[in-house]
């Protein structure tokens, strides 16, 4: 009987080390102030945070404040963060950024193009991609901004690529 659990043991251990991230679809934005990314440029490069949000999201809101400052934290290492307000407006996302001060680039999804091809269920959500294109992470609902570092310090160590 011993036998048979270890056996079952190796072969899950076995089974999760090949586990493999989702492969992160390929985008394009343009910022609220006209700046475009693609994300095969970054691939390779940067560690990508889109963090699907809107102006009437109360947590998105409240968290604005948190998430600036992790922005911040990491603007001088290989990240890069993309806010994505989904089913919002141009003028109500400008009054967002201005009343909560973001730091970060605004991109619009209005349609939610973008958001459901990352698997978006409501806002907040955060997806993290690492450098090999693969979603690592996604945070549904609040708190990404305190959990995010712990991600982020161990996809940038320089082991982890």
């Amino acid at each position: 009987m011993r036998r048979a659990l270890l056996t079952v043991a190796v072969q899950l251990c076995v089974a999760a080390a090949a586990y493999a991230a989702p492969a992160a679809p390929g985008f394009r934005v343009t910022t609220l102030d006209g700046t475009k990314i693609d994300s095969n440029e970054l691939i390779g490069r940067k560690v990508v945070v889109l963090r699907f949000q809107a102006s009437y999201c109360k947590p998105c809101v409240k968290e604005s404040a948190a998430f600036s400052k992790v922005v911040e934290r990491y603007r001088d290492r290989d990240v890069q963060f993309i806010a994505v307000h989904v089913q919002d407006t141009v003028t109500d996302t400008q009054r967002f950024a201005k009343r909560t001060n973001a730091t970060y680039p605004i991109a619009m999804d209005p349609r939610l193009n973008l958001g459901n091809r990352f698997g978006f269920k409501g806002t907040p959500y955060t997806v993290v991609i690492d450098k090999k294109g693969e979603m690592v992470v996604r945070y549904h609902g609040e708190n990404a901004a305190t959990r995010l570092p712990r991600t982020l310090d161990a996809l940038l160590k320089p082991d982890a690529s």
